[in-house]
Parts: structure tokens; C-alpha cells; sequence
């Protein structure tokens, strides 16, 4: 056990010693702050930016690998949602994807960002789906990996059920504890011990009450109804992990037929997928990009 441990350890310092590279900035967001981090794109290179937005249990230091990787061919940008890391929280106590978005908009104004490529993941396309049906001239293409849908439209009391057992469940576990006991369903059993290490680095680090904020978002939103007014409107594509088992593939290609959107499935790959498939991801991500 202790042997484990230590591996994991050294997995996460080594993954912290490349995310060094890519300094944690803060911004002012109308009232809010924000704290992302960036790779700069090449000098002189004109092509649109790339923001990339994590899911619930994660942050900007998710997407490390993807800075590495993409930061050659354009400006590459991942922030702590509000809430998380030092970003500043939604006023509302349950909020809706329209408050998450307009900070997005706010921020992006203040890097002087009129249009870019918009990548989300798990709840991170909620966001996205809701700042590209908002403002599509602002999106070129928004694609969504392992897209959380959201319980908006169903049954009151399936709504209740899911945002008070994931809240109870944070109560529970804190964030650390939440690291340790659901951090393995985000990846599939071919992940790395390094993939799974930066999975439980990143998840232990959430802030209890972004963390709660983001619940009721779950809870609150309908991506499927943000999709279809960006119908026409934005370039969309769906990917997900083959062995998804959180959002899993059926689900998001129903989003991807209601979004007329192009649809594929990563081999060997669950829900984190960008962490633990990183080469398989960021080919799908500059393919996407390189059409824009």
C-alpha cells in the first residue's frame, strides 16, 4: 500500500513539475475574478484561440497535457470555472449554465478574446453549449467531450434525488475523500497510474462550495435545449471515451444527433479521457480546430 502511494505521489509531482510551465494568471471578470492558465501560441501565428473548459471535479491544471501538446499551433486557455481554484463563485446559490457563461464572456473580454475554438468537458459543455447559444458569432466551433446533458428536464423529483445525493456525498467525503473514493470511475481499467494519479490531484483540490454550486448547475441545466439553438448557427462535433461509464456513448450521441453534430468514440478510453488517452485526444482536438 504504501508503495502505491508513493508511486502516485511521484506521478502527480511530476505531472505539477511540467504544469509549472504554464503559470497560474488571474483576471477581472466584470466584478468576478478568474484564474486560469495559458499557453502562448507561436509568434505571429493568427489562428483563433483555444479555451477549454473541465467538468466538476476537476480544474485548469486537468488540461496540462493538452498545453503541451497544442500549444504550437494557437494560444491555448483553460480557467477554474467560478468557484474553483481562485475563481471567484456565481452569486446564486443554485445557479444556471446563463451565470456560468456570462463570467466566460467577461473573461474572455478582459484577455481581448472576440472569437475562439470552445472545448468542454462533462460539465464544462454545459457552459460552453450555454455561452455558444447565447453568443455564437463569439464560437467558431465548440466541441464537447463526454458532454454532461444535465437533469433540467426531467422529473422534479429526479432532479432533487441526483443534486441532494451528490451534495450529500460531498458532505460526506470532502474533497480529498471524494479524490480518493470516485477519482477510478472517471477512468477506464486501461488507465495509467499516472493518468489516475493526476485525476485524484486535480479532484482533491476542489473547493467545497464551487464544488455545491456546480451540483445545482448539474442539476439546473438542459444541454440538449442550448444545442438546439446553436443548430445552424455554431460548427459542433460530440467525442467520448468508448468506456465512458459516467456519460456514456449512447447518451452523448443522442446529444450529438440533437446538435446535427459529427460523433466519435475513443478506444479505450473513460470519462476523463483527454487525462488518460492524451495523444488520442489531442489529435481530436486539432482536427477539430485545424477545420476553423
Amino acid at each position: 500500500m504504501n508503495e502505491a502511494i508513493d508511486t502516485a505521489a511521484s506521478s502527480a509531482a511530476a505531472l505539477e513539475t511540467r504544469l509549472a510551465r504554464f503559470a497560474l494568471r488571474e483576471a477581472r471578470a466584470g466584478e468576478a475574478r478568474v484564474s486560469y492558465r495559458e499557453a502562448a501560441g507561436e509568434s505571429g501565428n493568427e489562428a483563433l484561440p483555444l479555451v477549454l473548459l473541465h467538468g466538476i471535479g476537476s480544474g485548469a491544471a486537468s488540461w496540462v497535457q493538452q498545453f503541451e501538446a497544442l500549444r504550437s499551433a494557437r494560444r491555448v486557455l483553460a480557467w477554474d470555472a467560478p468557484g474553483y481554484g481562485a475563481s471567484t463563485p456565481v452569486a446564486s446559490a443554485s445557479p444556471v449554465a446563463a451565470d456560468y457563461a456570462r463570467v466566460l464572456a467577461d473573461w474572455l473580454n478582459a484577455l481581448g478574446i472576440e472569437r475562439c475554438l470552445l472545448v468542454g468537458h462533462s460539465l464544462g459543455a454545459i457552459i460552453a453549449g450555454a455561452f455558444a447559444a447565447a453568443q455564437p458569432a463569439r464560437v467558431s466551433g465548440l466541441l464537447l467531450i463526454s458532454p454532461a446533458a444535465g437533469y433540467g428536464a426531467a422529473d422534479p423529483a429526479v432532479r432533487e434525488e441526483k443534486r441532494n445525493a451528490r451534495l450529500a456525498m460531498l458532505a460526506e467525503l470532502g474533497p480529498q475523500g471524494l479524490a480518493e473514493k470516485r477519482s477510478a470511475n472517471m477512468l477506464s481499467p486501461h488507465a495509467s497510474a499516472d493518468s489516475r494519479a493526476w485525476v485524484r490531484w486535480n479532484m482533491s483540490r476542489v473547493v467545497p462550495h464551487g464544488y455545491a454550486q456546480a451540483t445545482h448547475l448539474l442539476a439546473n441545466a438542459d444541454l440538449a435545449a442550448e444545442l438546439a439553438r446553436c443548430v445552424g448557427k455554431v460548427p459542433m462535433a460530440v467525442a467520448v471515451g468508448a468506456e465512458d461509464t459516467i456519460t456514456m456513448p449512447a447518451a452523448c450521441e443522442r446529444l450529438a444527433h440533437i446538435a446535427q453534430a459529427p460523433f466519435q468514440t475513443v478506444p479505450h478510453a473513460g470519462h476523463a479521457g483527454y487525462i488518460e488517452q492524451p495523444d488520442a485526444y489531442n489529435a481530436l482536438i486539432d482536427a477539430f480546430c485545424s477545420a476553423y
